[in-house]
């Protein structure tokens, strides 16, 4: 055996995966063919998500783990605790955010209804005329290269990464593209959208999104700003979308979002794309037109059909376990994710239930028991 696990991808979800595994005693391989996936072109908003029920139980779970990280990372990730506001420009809209608050203040979350005036009072760049917004005070913000290079870190000996392109892979075995072969008790795939290409039968598809970040104006803006019509615009489905995404930096530049499109992976910006977003963004907050832009830049989330990711062992090949498919939410739910796969990869009761990310829903057919052989194990068996 080449480590006791094998997990292929650094990115925040790998990188999540083999601290977690190393704490729980393992030795840990981490491959990484160093593409530069979603974890180094995202905004790295730490934010809790209500479309369904698990997604909620997930991002809120994965936040607290976040927020108990946050005290003892260095500096360099970037964790802030700065707050989400979620802000609307009409009645429907404060309609919209009085029922998050219902849903979120039921979870136990600390929760603020703003009116247009306190609105105003809390960020005073933003457009006049908007009615108010909700304020979601546990959400925060991480630089995520350097919080994936922080938790390997954290692993010390049990961790050992190396730069490697896998080019197969077969339950508890990998091919690398040298030829040569590793095996390991339990292969991790936390490789993001290029887990197809090792795994074609998996329902992942990649969403772009464009991403802009200006120069420095510290105390421009204080919480991290997202509109209501975040979920129907930006998660749409059918064709390109744009929402205002503006995010304060530590280093006092804004980050400016989102947009999505499917059915392309070409890295190249759109400038029609491109303009479409900063237009929204202005629309929330018009100073924005006056301010330098110093860089932008495209990347890819894998989006999973019904928008959860698939954590598990792979329905179809023992030993071989997936924690893929986050799309826009994989920072926010790293930690979560690289609990609950190791609590089933060990046989331990894992923290939330967990049919909703198990990537046998997507593989009904399938006769295979949702707990094999391989799932209660310990480092030297």
């Amino acid at each position: 055996m080449n480590a006791d696990v094998i997990i292929i991808g650094a990115g925040i979800i790998g990188a999540a995966c083999a601290h977690e595994l190393a704490a729980n005693g393992l030795d840990v391989l981490l491959l990484d063919a160093q593409r530069s996936g979603a974890t180094a072109a995202g905004m790295g908003h730490l934010v809790v998500l209500d479309d369904n029920p698990a997604e909620l139980a997930l991002s809120d779970f994965s936040i607290q783990r976040w927020r108990e990280l946050g005290r003892v990372m260095d500096e360099s990730c970037g964790y802030r605790n700065n707050g989400t506001l979620w802000l609307a420009a009409s009645d429907d809209e404060m309609a919209v955010a009085e029922h998050k608050l219902k849903t979120l203040s039921e979870q136990g979350m600390s929760c603020e209804l703003l009116g247009g005036a306190a609105l105003r009072a809390a960020e005073p760049e933003l457009h006049s005329g908007l009615h108010g917004a909700l304020k979601v005070s546990g959400d925060g913000i991480l630089y995520a290269p350097n919080a994936a290079r922080w938790l390997i870190a954290q692993g010390g000996k049990r961790i050992v990464q190396r730069r490697a392109c896998v080019t197969g892979l077969q339950g508890q075995q990998v091919e690398l593209s040298d030829g040569s072969l590793l095996h390991a008790q339990a292969v991790v795939l936390a490789n993001g959208i290029d887990a197809t290409e090792l795994c074609p039968e998996l329902p992942i598809q990649p969403k772009k999104g464009h991403l802009l970040i200006t120069d420095r104006y510290p105390g421009k803006v204080s919480h991290t700003l997202v509109e209501l019509g975040y979920v129907t615009s930006a998660h749409n489905a059918q064709g390109p979308s744009v929402a205002c995404n503006i995010q304060p930096r530590p280093t006092g530049q804004l980050f400016i979002g989102s947009s999505r499109q499917f059915g392309t992976r070409d890295p190249e910006i759109d400038s029609w794309m491109l303009a479409r977003m900063l237009k929204r963004a202005v629309d929330f907050m018009p100073g924005l037109a006056r301010l330098n832009a110093i860089r932008s830049w495209t990347g890819f989330r894998a989006a999973s059909p019904d928008g959860l990711p698939l954590v598990g062992e792979h329905p179809q090949q023992p030993g071989l376990w997936l924690a893929v498919g986050h799309e826009g939410l994989g920072v926010t739910t790293a930690p979560g994710t690289a609990e609950l796969l190791v609590a089933q990869l060990l046989g331990r009761q894992p923290a939330l239930a967990i049919e909703p990310y198990s990537p046998a829903r997507f593989h009904q057919s399938s006769d295979r028991p949702s707990t094999s052989a391989t799932a209660a194990w310990r480092p030297g068996s």
